[in-house]
């Protein structure tokens, strides 16, 4: 199994910044696209920003030019800097990765618990 904790979420007065953190651990042997969702209740859970394991990025427009993710392939961890942040960006975040496990023969998804960014105005 895979397993993914998110950290740094919390809460900030709009305009400030936040930094979101994932680790992975467990049997990996490799890791394809790393990324970060949100979800509110009653909606959908939507996609901020994921990266592959190259380094191409794609961002929810909505947050496009305040957000940045990045990742460490030698530690298998994805970052989220948040900035300029809205009270609409107030949201459980999930990191999500796309990894194949050393006994496993293809690629799956696996979710972390989600961390609660609440954006104050």
């Amino acid at each position: 199994q895979v397993q993914l904790v998110e950290s740094g979420g919390g809460l900030v007065q709009a305009g400030g910044s936040l930094r979101l953190s994932c680790a992975t651990s467990g049997s990996i042997a490799s890791i394809s696209v790393m990324g970060w969702y949100r979800q509110v209740p009653g909606k959908q859970r939507e996609l901020v920003a994921e990266i592959t394991r190259s380094g191409n990025t794609n961002y929810a427009d909505s947050v496009k030019g305040r957000c940045a993710i990045s990742r460490d392939n030698a530690k298998n961890t994805v970052n989220l800097q948040m900035n300029n942040l809205k009270p609409e960006d107030t949201a459980v975040y999930y990191c999500t990765v796309t990894a194949l496990e050393r006994s496993a023969w293809q690629y799956r998804d696996y979710w972390g618990q989600g961390t609660q960014v609440t954006v104050s105005s």
